[in-house]
């Protein structure tokens, strides 16, 4: 499980008022968790983890579905609409407690960009020890969105990002990726990113546009 680290947070041009310039975007608030939550949530990433990597005899699936199952019989009575469960709105988690993102944590999140860091885990998996390269997309595209936020912008969709594979994306392999706000021309942000391994290496670059949302649009 990753180590969790304070972050230092800088909400000087994060202004919630100005929320009637968003769109129709739900006002997301940050859940209260009890704690199993982040237990819950590391198990299940950890299932992950098993599931694209196990090779065990058929009866032990056979076991496992069965478990699963019983889980699923667990869980379904608490099925419950976008913002209500505490999935991805629990900022102090890795991935905001969110099994869609990668758990990631940030570090330093201001005006002036965004640090997180992190690592790909087993379920990550490309092929030939490197991370998949779906995955680096939703890393960037996650930190763009929290880059936009910190920096004060509305929010936004985005719009494009484009993704620079510059070495191979190793798993299981600490890593820090790094974002800030590159221009704004009115209702557009244009945001870039780096990847770094701990020796500085840079293994990706993103480029992307952010658009704020009209007030119709959702």
């Amino acid at each position: 499980m990753s180590e969790q680290v304070e972050p230092m947070i800088d909400l000087s041009a994060v202004d919630e008022s100005r929320y009637e310039e968003h769109g129709g975007f739900p006002k997301i608030k940050p859940a209260e968790a009890g704690p199993n939550f982040a237990p819950f949530v590391e198990a299940m990433r950890t299932l992950q983890d098993l599931a694209v990597s196990a090779d065990a005899p058929e009866d032990v699936f056979g076991d496992a579905l069965t478990k699963a199952r019983e889980l699923i019989d667990i869980l379904e009575p608490y099925r419950a609409p976008e913002l209500h469960g505490p999935a991805g709105r629990v900022p102090e988690l890795p991935g905001r407690g969110s099994l869609l993102m990668l758990p990631w944590q940030v570090v330093e999140a201001g005006p002036n960009g965004i640090r997180m860091t992190g690592e790909f885990r087993r379920y990550h998996l490309g092929g030939n020890g490197a991370a998949h390269g779906g995955v680096l997309p939703l890393l960037f595209d996650d930190l763009f969105g929290m880059i936009v936020h910190y920096a004060g912008r509305p929010i936004s969709r985005t719009a494009y990002l484009h993704v620079n594979y510059r070495k191979i994306t190793p798993l299981e392999t600490p890593l820090r990726v790094r974002g800030r706000v590159d221009r704004i021309e009115g209702r557009k942000t244009f945001v870039t990113a780096e990847l770094l391994d701990e020796q500085e290496n840079l293994l990706a670059d993103c480029e992307g546009l952010m658009v704020q949302l009209l007030p119709w649009q959702p």
